[in-house]
């Protein structure tokens, strides 16, 4: 018996990107799909002995309309999409579900920093933030005539801009790192030389490995400890090869307010 949440709000750290992720984004903003779905349901309704053709008309609208298919070709019993947000659909479901001995996917729709006014508006901006004092009265800015410093990730973009405007050759590939790695201006600037594979550290590293067989000379941004997640394509596919291929590790090292979880402490090693 096995239970996958799939906890759908349509974001990573940064805007999905990707075949599967488009693929939902289409289906659930579609109005094909929810007439099709509401209509189904009030159709079905109406034939309560028919249990055998309720279940057939579901597998084929699920295969026509939702991406259930996918994970019922994977021997999962796919439940949703739900609502999220709704605590007492959740409960129910959940409770109903304890009942059925099968892997089972539930498929729930969210909002990314639902609740908190500034991470609806800015889900990426905030998909960290540190703690926040209520109802407390900010103390006046002292205003500085000093310009701030700038941070590591945007000293590493400026460079990867100017280096990939001397040299064609270079690539910029990053794992759903794009702003924390300050990748963005590259980004747009080179949007031909730029690769955001999405969470898949693994494939960004092979990835880079192949470029750099072929000439090219890619740079991989990651956090230090997402790395880990890639240690075998580190060092069979670059490393014993001797290729061309810059990492530019952000978060090296203990990062404080960031966590246990993005603590970089097998960096150096």
């Amino acid at each position: 018996d096995l239970l996958v949440i799939l906890n759908d709000n349509n974001m990573s750290i940064s805007h999905n990107v990707g075949g599967l992720a488009t693929y939902f984004s289409k289906i659930w903003s579609s109005r094909f799909y929810n007439t099709i779905r509401e209509g189904g349901k009030k159709v079905l309704r109406a034939v309560p002995a028919a249990s055998a053709f309720v279940k057939k008309t579901e597998v084929h609208l699920k295969a026509m309309v939702a991406p259930g298919i996918v994970f019922e070709e994977l021997g999962f019993n796919y439940i949703g999409p739900i609502d999220g947000h709704d605590v007492p659909l959740l409960i129910k479901t959940l409770s109903n579900l304890k009942a059925l001995s099968s892997p089972i996917l539930l498929h729930t729709i969210t909002q990314k920093g639902k609740g908190f006014g500034p991470a609806e508006s800015d889900p990426v901006g905030y998909h960290a933030l540190n703690k926040i004092e209520l109802n407390v009265t900010a103390p006046e800015e002292k205003i500085s005539t000093k310009p701030p410093k700038k941070k590591y990730q945007q000293i590493f973009g400026d460079w990867l801009c100017d280096m990939a405007a001397k040299d064609q050759r270079f690539i910029g590939i990053t794992p759903a790192m794009c702003e924390g790695s300050g990748m963005n201006d590259f980004a747009e600037r080179f949007p031909e030389r730029y690769e955001d594979v999405a969470i898949a550290e693994q494939h960004a590293v092979t990835l880079a490995a192949g470029m750099a067989c072929e000439g090219l000379k890619p740079v991989v941004a990651i956090y230090s400890t997402f790395l880990q997640r890639a240690y075998d394509q580190l060092i069979h596919d670059v490393a014993i090869q001797n290729l061309d291929v810059l990492f530019a590790l952000d978060r090296a090292g203990l990062v404080g307010e960031d966590g246990a979880t993005h603590a970089g402490a097998y960096d150096i090693s």
